[in-house]
């Protein structure tokens, strides 16, 4: 059944929905933030002003994106034009220099001064390391001061997370980059259990363990890079990736329904349960994302294929996290089960 669809954009009540343990709703789809350094600023934030109205309601930042300042008067037009608070779903992530005991509020507060908000709906932990990296850093920039996963650290910064929901400044905490053995202690010692965990996922990249793990233990995955994020930083590209919008399979479906490859990507991730966010600050893309997850379902056959494509190809490695004596990007996500370091 086709989605009323108008200028104005869709029905936002027609998005679908994850309900998240606290049995609040987060919209299906959101809008990411990230502009790599391919779109500025002002351009992200006019994207989510105009996708806001278009109805989107669920929008992805990060204090690393650089826009968060931007991104606030953007949210505050929305709303002065109507939208109210409650019905949208903002996130965002504290970033890797700020896990100190003393850094996490004041991290959050910079978000929410920035992004003019009294709360945060989600606030994510952005890496499970402390490391850096410059803007625009290479791919073979590195942290001198940089350290494996140490779980110990993690539970300090996480107790400051508990605070802030505590304290009514988010509304639900959670993960960012993680893996199973690392939730797993995390589950193990938190308070306040992490509500999502964003990770990277698209018909190339199908992680379905740790997708498994997620459902599981009542985790909404989140799932960043959701069309195989062909505008990465070049840093994140290597010769053996592979192109999601160019498989056959995915062109086959494609071609079907009249629609780009992309559309296939978010129709499929919606329905296999995860919440995408894509990026473009193109209207015609953000709202044919938008479109994708309210019309024309991929079929039980499609959905099948496209679980039979999984290359396992992880494109966002993380090598500018690596630390002294890491053997190698693998050593960020814990393959052989064991946390590294």
């Amino acid at each position: 059944m086709k989605a009323q669809t108008t200028i104005s954009g869709v029905n936002p009540q027609q998005v679908p929905y994850k309900t998240v343990y606290t049995g609040a709703e987060i919209p299906g789809i959101g809008l990411g933030t990230f502009g790599s350094d391919r779109y500025s600023g002002e351009e992200v934030a006019e994207a989510v002003k105009d996708a806001i109205a278009l109805g989107y309601r669920h929008i992805d930042c990060a204090a690393a994106y650089g826009n968060e300042h931007l991104i606030g008067p953007a949210l505050q037009a929305a709303m002065a034009a109507g939208v109210a608070r409650e019905d949208l779903w903002i996130t965002s992530k504290l970033w890797n220099t700020m896990h100190d005991e003393g850094d996490v509020l004041l991290a959050c507060a910079q978000t929410l001064k920035h992004l003019q908000l009294d709360y945060l709906d989600l606030y994510l932990i952005h890496w499970p390391f402390p490391n850096n990296h410059a803007p625009g850093a290479s791919a073979h920039a590195r942290d001198p001061h940089a350290v494996p996963y140490i779980h110990e650290r993690y539970m300090k910064t996480w107790r400051q997370m508990e605070r802030l929901v505590k304290a009514g400044l988010v509304k639900h905490i959670g993960t960012s980059n993680m893996t199973i053995p690392k939730l797993e202690l995390l589950l193990r010692d938190a308070v306040i259990k992490p509500a999502c965990n964003e990770m990277e996922l698209h018909p190339h990249f199908q992680q379905p363990e740790f997708f498994d793990f997620l459902i599981k233990n009542d985790i909404v995955p989140i799932g960043y890079a959701p069309i195989g994020s062909p505008e990465r930083p070049k840093r994140d590209k290597t010769e053996t990736d592979t192109v999601v919008i160019e498989d056959p399979v995915i062109v086959n479906i494609a071609r079907r329904l009249n629609v780009h490859p992309a559309v296939v990507c978010i129709k499929w991730a919606v329905q296999r349960g995860q919440v995408p966010i894509p990026f473009s600050a193109y209207r015609a893309q953000y709202l044919s994302n938008l479109q994708a997850v309210v019309q024309d379902p991929l079929t039980d056959d499609e959905m099948q294929a496209i679980a039979g494509i999984d290359k396992n190809c992880r494109l966002i490695k993380g090598v500018v996290f690596l630390w002294e004596h890491a053997k190698g990007w693998e050593d960020l996500w814990d393959l052989d089960g064991v946390i590294a370091s």
